[in-house]
């Protein structure tokens, strides 16, 4: 297996992989199961990202990546993206604590700038104030989208070669790594994705090129350690051959 420096834990015996990715899937599917609101099912999934974080930054994992809100939520009803926003303001303040008590690192990827003022000052302030914590880094994907992310560094790309500070010529795998949001992050080891779904929902596409994938029946909110256990798991049954960048 590739990666043999990666962290052994005495618990488990397994390797564990530098970086895990996760699609939260399920929790509307966990509300409606209750007879009860979609809403319900994402403060329940955020308590369920909560303990996620402090369960991954104790088994050594050093970069957790979820897909909190992607650029096709704006898509649902008003109510429910209305709802989700009042969650992340709540959740925004939730984390410093969390990321403060863990030595956790904040990062926020995707396209920020649609969101209102107050949510956007929440997240750079996150971010500031968790920049020199030296545990794991925690990375969440808002109003993110895998090809929205290549498009918009495209246009970076092609707005240097123009003012003559990129030579389209020296254009490598590296480069353009080196414009996308996860630029100082390296790629996912492995993805998880819970609710039984396969497939990848335009998330990290670039990134996720020589990934393993495991896919979980088990819905967000009831997601857990020994859920994540199970996934490192398989993983580490896996054959790790690739050729990827990073």
């Amino acid at each position: 297996m590739e990666n043999t420096d990666k962290i052994i834990t005495e618990e488990t015996n397994l390797v564990i992989p530098e970086h895990v990715a996760l699609i939260l899937d399920g929790n509307g599917r966990w509300a409606k199961k209750r007879g009860l609101p979609r809403t319900a099912g994402h403060k329940q999934g955020c308590v369920t990202v909560e303990q996620t974080v402090e369960d991954a930054a104790r088994l050594g994992i050093k970069y957790l990546t979820v897909y909190g809100f992607s650029t096709e939520n704006w898509k649902r009803s008003v109510e429910e993206v209305g709802a989700l926003m009042q969650l992340f303001r709540y959740y925004l303040k939730r984390l410093l604590k969390i990321a403060k008590s863990n030595n956790v690192r904040v990062k926020m990827i995707g396209d920020r700038t649609r969101f209102d003022r107050d949510i956007i000052e929440g997240i750079d302030t996150l971010e500031r104030e968790t920049k020199n914590n030296t545990g794991m880094t925690f990375v969440i994907a808002v109003n993110y989208g895998g090809r929205d992310e290549i498009t918009r560094a495209i246009r970076r790309m092609t707005a240097d070669c123009k003012e003559g500070r990129l030579d389209s010529g020296s254009v490598t795998e590296q480069v353009v790594s080196s414009y996308l949001d996860t630029a100082d992050i390296p790629d996912p080891d492995l993805l998880i994705r819970t609710s039984g779904e396969i497939r990848l929902s335009n998330y990290l596409l670039w990134q996720l090129a020589y990934s393993e994938i495991v896919v979980t029946d088990c819905l967000w909110p009831d997601f857990n350690k020994e859920e994540l256990l199970k996934a490192i798991a398989q993983y580490n049954k896996r054959d790790r051959r690739f050729g990827g960048v990073k």
